[in-house]
């Protein structure tokens, strides 16, 4: 069971989210332009420059018609030191490394910064002889939805920001967190929309680096004059308000070929109707791939009530009655129902099919009343040979690998190893990775 602490803390967080809920009910509100954080939710300041854990963040508005942001988390991209063993099984042990090899020399790096200054980020070599250097290499791609039920919560949070960085160093990936517009002001389909047009921008961004790489190759010759020259070419390609379209983060090091959504409580339902979408435009994405997704403690929900809903109904954090009022909030009026695509992923008729989606680890809490329908549509996706593992946690409580006061407890570090591992499996290039 959930510490005493965990307890009080749940009735308290009930009370204060109820209350926030009644609220905006009673005095509804409608703003085409959104906002994506609430004032009464603490915030994480960027940094962009590698701080003590190594991951360097900014800040970047992506719409100019509505608040729609993300926030890009940058591993150091020199050498990943291993990180530590969880308790999942290893295939077979790793062997005991050399005297000689027990301390390498280091690889030569090539970086921006120096001494914590900011991170400007650069493009990667692209000499004849093919060789980068170890902080030239490119990382996969992680699309984060963060969780909040639709009307709360923010990418820029101080529990969202503590998540994705142990993310980031854990599947050593770029993580992109989503900062979505909220409801009541902007209702469904607008974050649901968002998700997806964050998907279409790493694609521009993907195609205007390899743009602007070829024009740069195009007007200069070889030589390290030729590089700086090539990293230049970027600021003369600008948008019609003569700011630079080109993000020399993602440019330098993204791989938008593996891209993993991974989407929190609400953040799942996003991360599945984007992956969906994906699905059905096919090529029309390339060069961006959506090779898995991760749905942590998705917030589905139905008209015919599992055995979950009714046992644990009135369980921690978030109930199924404050459930409704988010749903209520976050569905058109003339539109809500438990049994709407976002809420309901086995309605029929939802498409593409099941058996077109990508890799899906679905990560469930044990006193979470939302499990049964997530633990469902794992098996549905396992039914149509879709690689679909199901994680659950015992004793476990719904976000409790993402609340703020939960992220510090070893099963919240436990499951982002484990997610680490299984992400692994897709976005590695050497495949199957167990290397630390």
């Amino acid at each position: 069971m959930p510490s005493v602490g965990v307890k009080l803390y749940s009735v308290f967080f009930k009370l204060l989210l109820r209350h926030r809920l009644q609220s905006r009910i009673q005095n509804p509100s409608f703003d085409p332009f959104g906002v994506t954080s609430r004032p009464e939710e603490s915030t994480a300041p960027v940094n962009p420059s590698f701080a003590d854990d190594k991951v360097a963040t900014k800040d970047i508005h992506i719409d100019p018609l509505t608040s729609l942001s993300v926030r890009i988390f940058l591993p150091d991209p020199s050498p990943f030191p291993p990180i530590r063993r969880n308790s999942l099984p290893s295939p077979c042990p790793s062997p005991s490394p050399s005297p000689a090899a027990a301390a390498p020399h280091p690889p030569p790096r090539r970086n921006s910064y120096d001494g914590g200054a900011p991170y400007g980020g650069y493009l990667p070599s692209v000499g004849p002889s093919a060789r980068r250097p170890a902080a030239a290499r490119r990382l996969p791609v992680v699309i984060q939805f963060h969780g909040g039920a639709f009307v709360a919560g923010s990418n820029a949070s101080a529990a969202n920001d503590f998540f994705c960085r142990r993310i980031a160093r854990h599947c050593e990936a770029i993580v992109i967190a989503v900062g979505y517009r909220l409801a009541p002001e902007s209702r469904y389909p607008a974050a649901f929309e968002d998700g997806l047009k964050v998907l279409n921008w790493l694609g521009k961004q993907a195609n205007l680096a390899e743009c602007s790489k070829s024009m740069g190759s195009a007007k200069s010759g070889g030589g390290a004059a030729a590089e700086v020259r090539r990293s230049d070419v970027q600021r003369h390609i600008v948008d019609t308000f003569g700011a630079s379209m080109v993000e020399p983060w993602l440019a330098a090091h993204a791989d938008p070929s593996r891209c993993v959504l991974l989407g929190v409580s609400c953040g799942a339902n996003i991360a599945d109707f984007v992956a969906r979408k994906a699905v059905e435009a096919g090529k029309l994405l390339d060069p961006v791939k959506v090779v898995a997704q991760v749905l942590m403690y998705p917030f589905f929900i139905g008209k015919v009530p599992t055995h979950s809903e009714l046992k644990l109904a009135n369980s921690y954090f978030y109930d199924k009655s404050m459930c409704l009022l988010a749903w209520k909030l976050f569905l058109p009026e003339d539109e809500f129902s438990l049994d709407h695509p976002a809420a309901n992923p086995l309605i029929p008729g939802r498409g593409p099919p099941l058996k077109c989606m990508p890799p899906t680890l679905t990560v469930v809490a044990e006193h979470d009343w939302m499990k049964d329908r997530a633990i469902a549509y794992s098996e549905e996706l396992r039914k149509v040979n879709v690689d679909a593992p199901l994680l659950e946690y015992k004793d476990a409580v719904h976000e409790f690998a993402t609340l703020d006061v939960l992220l510090k407890t070893p099963q919240a570090q436990a499951c982002a190893e484990d997610i680490a591992i299984w992400v692994k499996k897709y976005i590695s290039t050497r495949g199957h990775e167990f290397s630390y």
